[in-house]
């Protein structure tokens, strides 16, 4: 027997001889360790249960000679089942060692996993126990070993000025892809196939932002009664397991995380990066009518927010989910930074995307007792805000690994006062989703305020003072896993979410239908639909921030008009890339896109102390005079937009100096929002004789077949909902 790591690690790790078993759990009082054999799809697994004596603090823990990896193994854990006062312990249900590196199946909301008696009803239902077992109906988990040849591999980290995100879907990307092997579809395995890498590689991406990985509860409490999954994966169950459902080889010896590797290292080897969305606000345990599964019957006081005033009840409001991790515990914080620093160092992913950001910043709510006037007090909760400087990012900012990956935050959760864009720490890129709603008003409405729309476009450096020499902050995106694609955007009024069975999904979507609700055989609507698209595409590629696309919106990705489709793993959600070709012009208009924005040098950071981008803003009116003033213009349908270097032109002040040399603009944009053509005459403010065209939106082919030089005394012609850019040549 090899001897025992006196303080060991967390979770289940072999020595080659064994495996050191440990978990923590601060309140329970006897922890069992169960290691299986047999075929769980067969419910003929042997159990064997092992008292962990040793104990040091709150860790529990024991070594087992001659268990290797792919051993199956979960925890049974004794303590009192008082929800009133907190503690959820139900030794009947087998739990997930929040440590563990690779779960044996999916979960499918099985009636045994829920630690309540079900047959209760009412809002107290829960609070009596349930003798069930669980063992032969939840995951298992499975030890690894950490040994895998990555070649000298290390995570790329590109600049993030040179940084082009596509937002994408493991199962989704390929799971209808003909040039995929069938065995691959939907995989990580698929994820890593050559023809996977080649067209992202073609199309230009450096960075794939893959939504959530982590195993994930495949039936959340609210669908179990339904046909529906959860197929975007926010309800993770264990912060250190790739989902099972992704590995092409199966989940029952574990090798999801070899495959995992592996896609990780054929995509670093094309120079492309992984970012991972994370999901640390909650679990896929709901709220305390959901099942038991892991950390509720672990230490369920622990690890989650509970109402001071009746434990029984979960702090849900942060999250919108039901329940919110705790971390404000140390334990709870260390999982998480454990868990970040194990995808870095363990996986080789280069970044991570925080879902709803902003409860990981939240401190203990105040609860306070108020009476009604009677005789009966009542409990209220005040909430703290956000504190940017909380714990928890603290601990990332001065972590020598984390601090080094990308960070990229949702910067709101569902709470009071949770919407925080522009206070996230220095180190931190934000989605910003500012951007998106004016891009998306002024092309499908075109009446945006111009110096609204021309601080988007410069970077929102308005949004971010404090980051404003930090170079590119804001996470540009016209569209995202969460609403609309692109193709719906030009082609709904509405959201149309009847396959959901429910009602919920975002209502401000700022779209157009352009004349007609959903698909349209009107060539007069498709071309409108395809001109404004391609509008709004240009704009995001030439707006100051880091560009992100929503994975499929070059190949005209639609789910119908679904604006929620969280739970639609089906061809509703899946890519199909049978209609690849019919978009052929589409896909190259944003590979040509891609590679102009890598060619000009107006997107690296910023160097000044301001930080403020400069940008000459120059409304437009339709009886064809140009107004500059120094106060805020009125609603506008076309707007000229120059990027100019100097300090003297300004979004703030709208201010201008007399003349603008050749040397100090970089790029002129003209755009009409309206629904008719406009003609554009470039002002005698710029002091540049000729101009070369390099994007035409209002034609279909590629974007180099649009190069043309042109006099700045030459009236120009933008057609409905276009856009053009020039760059000076003198």
């Amino acid at each position: 027997m090899a001897s025992q790591i006196s303080s060991p690690p967390l979770g289940a790790i072999w020595d080659g001889s064994g495996v050191h078993f440990s978990i923590f759990s601060e309140h329970a009082e006897v922890v069992e360790l169960c290691l299986f054999t047999g075929d769980q799809t067969s419910n003929g697994q042997h159990e064997q249960r092992i008292t962990l004596t040793q104990r040091e603090g709150f860790i529990w823990s024991a070594f087992v000679p001659g268990i290797r990896p792919g051993q199956q193994y979960g925890y049974r854990v004794h303590g009192p089942y008082d929800p009133e006062k907190g503690h959820r312990f139900n030794p009947s249900k087998l739990l997930i060692d929040p440590y563990a590196k690779a779960l044996s199946c999916r979960f499918d909301g099985h009636a045994s996993s829920f630690g309540y008696d079900m047959t209760q009803k009412g809002a107290t239902a829960n609070l009596k126990c349930s003798d069930l077992d669980s063992a032969s109906d939840v995951p298992k988990s499975i030890v690894i070993a950490d040994d895998f040849n990555w070649a000298g591999d290390q995570p790329l980290i590109h600049p993030w000025d040179e940084t082009i995100i596509y937002e994408t879907h493991v199962k989704g990307l390929t799971q209808l892809c003909q040039e995929i092997p069938h065995e691959y579809r939907g995989t990580y395995a698929g994820l890593g196939h050559q023809a996977t890498i080649d067209y992202l590689c073609e199309l230009g991406v450096t960075s794939l932002e893959l939504l959530p990985v982590f195993h994930f509860t495949s039936k959340p409490n609210h669908l179990k009664d339904t046909p529906l999954s959860n197929y975007w994966g926010y309800d993770p169950l264990n912060f250190f397991s790739p989902h099972s459902a992704y590995c092409s080889a199966g989940g029952e010896q574990g090798r999801q995380v070899t495959e995992f590797k592996q896609m990780v290292k054929d995509l670093h080897s094309a120079g492309i990066e992984v970012i991972l969305d994370v999901v640390y606000n909650h679990t896929g345990e709901g709220d305390q009518f959901g099942p038991t599964l892991s950390f509720r019957g672990i230490d369920n006081s622990t690890y989650y927010r509970l109402l001071e005033s009746d434990p029984s009840q979960y702090l849900g409001e942060y999250t919108g989910c039901g329940n919110s991790l705790n971390l404000n515990h140390p334990q709870v914080l260390k999982l998480i930074m454990d868990s970040l620093r194990y995808w870095v160092q363990e996986m080789h992913v280069d970044g991570f995307r925080f879902d709803l950001a902003s409860t990981l910043a939240r401190s203990k709510p105040v609860e306070i007792r108020v009476w009604n006037g009677i005789d009966r007090p009542q409990t209220s909760l005040i909430h703290r805000s956000f504190d940017p400087d909380a714990s928890f990012f603290a601990a990332i900012h001065q972590d020598p690994v984390l601090s080094r990956t990308k960070l990229i935050s949702e910067s709101w959760d569902c709470g009071p006062q949770g919407y925080q864009l522009g206070r996230m720490p220095q180190c931190w890129r934000e989605w910003n989703d500012k951007y998106r709603d004016a891009v998306r008003q002024f092309w499908s409405y075109g009446n945006l305020k111009p110096k609204e729309f021309a601080a988007r476009v410069a970077g929102s450096y308005d949004i971010f003072p404090r980051k404003a020499s930090h170079g590119l902050v804001s996470i540009n995106y016209l569209t995202c896993h969460d609403g609309f694609t692109l193709a719906d955007l030009v082609s709904y009024n509405e959201k149309h979410n009847d396959a959901n069975l429910e009602s919920a999904g975002w209502g401000m979507n700022f779209s157009s239908n352009c004349g007609h609700e959903g698909p349209s055989d009107d060539p007069a609507i498709k071309a409108i639909r395809e001109k404004r698209k391609r509008s709004m595409l240009a704009l995001l590629f030439l707006s100051k921030g880091v560009p992100m696309l929503l994975g499929g919106d070059e190949i005209g990705r639609s789910q119908a008009g679904n604006n929620n489709a969280y739970c639609q793993d089906n061809e509703l959600s899946w890519y199909n890339w049978q209609q690849k070709e019919d978009h052929h012009h589409m896909t190259i208009f944003v590979q040509e896109l891609i590679k102009l924005r890598k060619n000009l040098t107006l997107f690296t950071p910023a160097t000044d102390n301001s930080g403020r981008e400069s940008i000459a803003v120059i409304p437009f009116t339709t009886q064809g005079d140009w107004i500059i003033q120094e106060q805020e213009i009125g609603l506008g349908s076309a707007l000229m937009l120059a990027y100019c270097d100097g300090p003297g032109i300004t979004v703030d002040q709208l201010s201008m100096p007399e003349r603008i040399s050749s040397d100090q603009v970089r790029l002129l944009l003209l755009l009409n929002g309206s629904s008719q053509e406009i003609g554009f005459r470039i002002p005698p403010l710029f002091a540049v004789e000729s101009w070369l065209q390099r994007i035409d939106t209002s034609l279909a082919q590629d974007i180099k077949a649009t190069d043309r030089q042109l006099s700045s005394r030459e009236e120009i012609a933008v057609s409905a909902s276009s856009l053009l850019a020039f760059e000076p040549t003198s």
